[in-house]
């Protein structure tokens, strides 16, 4: 664990730092995964208050089997590419509250599909030493070609010339997603993980009811 209180500066400085010690090879065979779980934030109009949540399944049912959320002051400013500086400190401690750690854990941003390859996913996943995978709605770096509109087509995401995640359709006639690799998987082995947990809806079903369950905190 590191200090939360830093400059954007020293923020990037860190990212470049820890980005060294993210792996992407597949540590965790589809067949031993028991849990995965959706994370995700949301804030309140001022942007200084957040709301995590964090809710596990069981795979590869997806019956729900715990949920649990955190409210908090929020120091770090929103500033792109710095996303998890701003959200891990609350989402740490929603995890903190768990039974038990999921076996895989899907996050509503980037992996290695970020500027320093050290998006939100891959800072989680380090930290909690968990494999993990970046499933974002939209792109922060990279250039790619429209995936078919079959379901489970897919193109490279390419920064410059590395392939730094795919893009992904998960339903036909709608936008597609991107993902990318947190920490301690492969891209093959997420994105299978993403296609089995899609249920009809764009968004695979972890993080799109752990966005539903922010979204309620937020309200409440």
């Amino acid at each position: 664990m590191h200090s939360w209180e830093l400059t954007p500066s020293q923020a990037i400085d860190l990212q470049r730092t820890l980005a060294l010690q993210i792996r992407t090879q597949p540590e965790l065979r589809i067949n031993q995964i028991r849990t995965i779980a959706g994370a995700d934030c949301a804030f309140d109009t001022t942007g200084r208050i957040g709301y995590a949540g964090v809710i596990v399944y069981s795979y590869p049912q997806l019956e729900e089997l715990q949920r649990v959320g955190r409210q908090g002051q929020v120091a770090f400013p929103y500033i792109p590419g710095l996303l998890s500086f701003r959200e891990a400190p609350l989402l740490l401690q929603a995890f903190d509250k768990l039974e038990q750690l999921p076996d895989v854990i899907i996050l509503d941003g980037q992996g290695i599909a970020h500027p320093r390859r050290f998006g939100i996913a891959c800072h989680i996943g380090l930290l909690l030493d968990r494999p993990t995978i970046g499933c974002a709605k939209s792109r922060l770096v990279g250039d790619h070609a429209e995936p078919d509109q079959k379901p489970g087509s897919m193109t490279p995401l390419m920064h410059g010339d590395e392939q730094v995640g795919c893009v992904l359709r998960t339903r036909r006639n709608t936008k597609p997603i991107y993902l990318s690799v947190g920490h301690r998987l492969d891209l093959l082995t997420a994105t299978t993980l993403i296609m089995q947990c899609v249920d009809g809806y764009r968004i695979p079903k972890p993080t799109r009811q752990a966005d539903r369950y922010v979204a309620e905190m937020k309200r409440r």
